[in-house]
């Protein structure tokens, strides 16, 4: 009797963890989807947009790797709060201040990587944004279905030592869009050696038909 109480509470723990880890699946995929429907909407508003006039008169849409949870990793945040202000090269001459603000380090496909977590000086003297992290970063996709010039994520600053870093939100520098722009540089100590599938695309301009 009691090992088919044992049985049933085994069968019954599987379901319900099974159940939560799609529920958490479902959250995820949501979230992601409304950030996608945001950026889309962003684009289509000829005062927010960064496109062209040309760009815009074709926009319908902009193109997303699929949805993957790998690409939403937990990393471990050290904090180095002694570094110096420095101006982050840009692509153009100017040289926003910017400082290091910790080494994020993770885990995809059992392989260990890192990126440099930076705080813009400016930006964190202005309210609602005194918490706002950034990540510039480029990988194996940079150039071929990513933007050549990397890809940024936007993060507010953890509590704790974990910062949650969701690649399927980073998104493509101004510049991929529109050359007026002056966009930061990816340090090279920012370069992963790995394939990011996730976030926003390279953008297909007009020379390459327009966009979708």
């Amino acid at each position: 009797m009691k090992i088919l109480q044992l049985l049933r509470l085994s069968l019954f723990l599987s379901i319900s963890i099974g159940v939560s880890a799609q529920e958490q699946n479902t959250g995820f995929k949501i979230e992601v989807q409304t950030w996608q429907k945001e950026q889309n909407s962003e684009f289509e508003k000829p005062l927010e947009s960064p496109l062209t006039k040309e760009g815009l008169s074709v926009f319908k849409g902009l193109d997303f790797y699929t949805i993957d949870s790998k690409f939403r990793v937990e990393a471990n945040l050290e904090r180095t709060p002694y570094e110096p202000v420095f101006g982050m090269p840009t692509t153009t001459d100017r040289l926003p201040e910017y400082k290091k603000y910790g080494v994020a380090t993770f885990e995809i496909d059992g392989k260990i990587y890192q990126l440099n977590v930076y705080q813009n000086q400016k930006a964190m003297n202005i309210e609602g944004y005194e918490d706002h992290l950034f990540i510039p970063y480029t990988d194996l996709t940079s150039g071929n279905s990513s933007y050549s010039g990397g890809k940024y994520i936007d993060l507010k600053i953890p509590e704790g030592k974990v910062l949650v870093i969701d690649f399927n939100k980073s998104y493509n520098p101004y510049c991929a869009y529109n050359h007026k722009y002056s966009c930061p540089i990816p340090p090279s100590e920012n370069s992963l050696n790995t394939r990011i599938e996730a976030g926003v695309m390279a953008y297909k301009n007009l020379k390459n038909k327009s966009h979708k």
